[in-house]
């Protein structure tokens, strides 16, 4: 017997019903969390240059303040911060956004020893996609970001795709667009 997989399918206008009810998963830091509370805008942009309503889900995973995952893949987990969960899910707004209340992630032991940036890893799914997109955000005048590995490999001239940017006025507040097509595309990572 021959087996032949199924043909692909993008996701379809209804693939997040049921993901993104739980608007709590926006709040990844309580008030008790170490470190710099920030919140951080994602606007998700499609080829057109129009934001995606409604049409994206976006889902955030990170360090805490001091750079430690809430995992067992982490061997600093157990003293990872108890009121910082790390995991983050939203789906987008009829203009394009979604808000996570986070902390300003540490940075990130390298497998060589040395340290990541400090950075989000971003995975966004939407319809018309058949495979979830990944990305990072780091933040924009990081001193790390000079030294970090991963953002290494990305060409100088496609780095600020991944910099988030604080909103003038805005204490606290970080903004980054995700483009999904076009001159200003997103780098993503095939992962």
């Amino acid at each position: 017997m021959t087996l032949t997989p199924s043909a692909s399918q993008t996701v379809g206008p209804f693939f997040n019903f049921g993901l993104t009810t739980n608007h709590a998963l926006g709040t990844m830091a309580l008030d008790g969390a170490e470190g710099e509370h920030i919140t951080l805008a994602f606007r998700v942009i499609d080829g057109d240059g129009q934001p995606t309503p409604g049409d994206s889900m976006i889902e955030l995973w990170q360090a805490d303040s001091q750079g430690r995952y809430q995992h067992t893949v982490d061997p600093r987990s157990a003293t990872a911060d108890e009121s910082f969960c790390g995991f983050g899910r939203l789906e987008t707004d009829a203009n394009g956004v979604c808000v996570f209340e986070t902390v300003k992630p540490g940075r990130v032991p390298n497998i060589n020893g040395s340290s990541q940036a400090p950075h989000i890893n971003v995975t966004l799914f939407g319809r018309g996609l058949g495979k979830p997109l990944r990305t990072r955000v780091y933040f924009a005048d990081d001193a790390a970001n000079a030294d970090d590995p991963v953002l290494a490999l990305v060409p100088a001239n496609r780095r600020d795709t991944l910099l988030a940017k604080p909103v003038a006025g805005q204490a606290g507040a970080w903004a980054i667009e995700i483009h999904l097509q076009g001159e200003a595309e997103t780098v993503f990572f095939d992962v």
